[in-house]
């Protein structure tokens, strides 16, 4: 699904695209229609499209917020990035192209672009819009399950809390495109939410619909040929906090809830980052055992 009309595109390049495939990438662009209910739209309608769009825009701006300051989105930059680097450097002779599979609001483009050329896609128009707000322009609405690129045409694909949205057939098939449009040689790097015991009210808001072990992440990589180079957990060192929090929401019963998105006090949150950086750092060079979340680098064979 592309968001259009728009009048620039984006030409990538590369092979020729699958049957029926577009080789330009409409960008998203102000869409005004995307926000009309029309003359014809009863009050009521009105007003619940009004609330909806202020209850979205205080998510949004809850979400950016939390991207840009929250302990578990430093920590999680901080267990990335050493992958981001390695797959970088092993293309040589030109800028690595990148594409994020699910960019939501832009906020990680801005580190993927410190590795190569970024661009984005997202389901979400809401996000994409609040991205272009913020001047992303590499970016586009389309579902990672059917990427409108030609085969072959990017070093490093990257996807952050994606594919756990997806049942296994909707994630083997995001996994097999993720694969077509990566060049031989290309890069993974994936994060996805772990262990089902885990899930709470946060995996309400984020439309969760499975949580992975080590095994179940690691059996999709090898169905869609990947090469596993780097599978570990993290967050181990939050791990009791987030276990004692999804416990009791459990009891209570799971609702949707913005509360992990809400940037703690200053001196909980500074202390957080603090462990946070530590683990990044043993992460570097050893695979956690267990954590809230798996981080996983994969690699497409030279000769595939």
């Amino acid at each position: 699904m592309l968001a259009g009309p728009h009048p620039r595109s984006l030409s990538l390049g590369g092979s020729a695209p699958r049957s029926g495939r577009r080789r330009h990438l409409l960008l998203v662009g102000p869409h005004p229609r995307s926000l009309s209910l029309g003359g014809s739209a009863p009050r009521w309608g009105r007003r619940r499209f009004e609330f909806r769009r202020l209850y979205m825009d205080r998510l949004l701006e809850m979400t950016a917020r939390a991207e840009r300051e929250h302990f578990w989105f430093h920590g999680f930059r901080r267990f990335v990035r050493p992958l981001l680097e390695d797959a970088a450097r092993d293309v040589k002779g030109r800028v690595p192209t990148v594409l994020d599979c699910g960019c939501g609001t832009g906020n990680n483009l801005q580190m993927i672009r410190q590795y190569g050329r970024a661009f984005g896609i997202d389901l979400t128009y809401s996000g994409l819009a609040y991205a272009r707000h913020h001047r992303e322009r590499l970016i586009a609405q389309a579902s990672a399950t059917a990427l409108p690129f030609p085969d072959r045409v990017f070093d490093i694909v990257t996807s952050f809390d994606v594919i756990y949205a997806l049942d296994d057939a909707g994630a083997a098939t995001a996994l097999k495109e993720m694969y077509r449009v990566m060049r031989p040689g290309g890069y993974l790097v994936l994060n996805v939410a772990a262990l089902p015991v885990l899930r709470g009210n946060h995996s309400v808001l984020g439309g969760e619909v499975q949580r992975y072990t080590r095994r179940s992440l690691r059996r999709h990589f090898e169905d869609a040929d990947f090469g596993v180079k780097r599978l570990t957990y993290t967050n181990i060192s939050i791990l009791p906090m987030v276990a004692g929090i999804r416990f009791a929401q459990r009891l209570i019963g799971h609702r949707e809830s913005t509360q992990e998105i809400s940037v703690p006090v200053p001196p909980v949150n500074a202390a957080l980052k603090v462990l946070l950086a530590v683990e990044a750092a043993a992460v570097r060079w050893v695979d956690m055992p267990i954590g809230s979340s798996l981080l996983a680098l994969a690699r497409r064979p030279e000769q595939a």
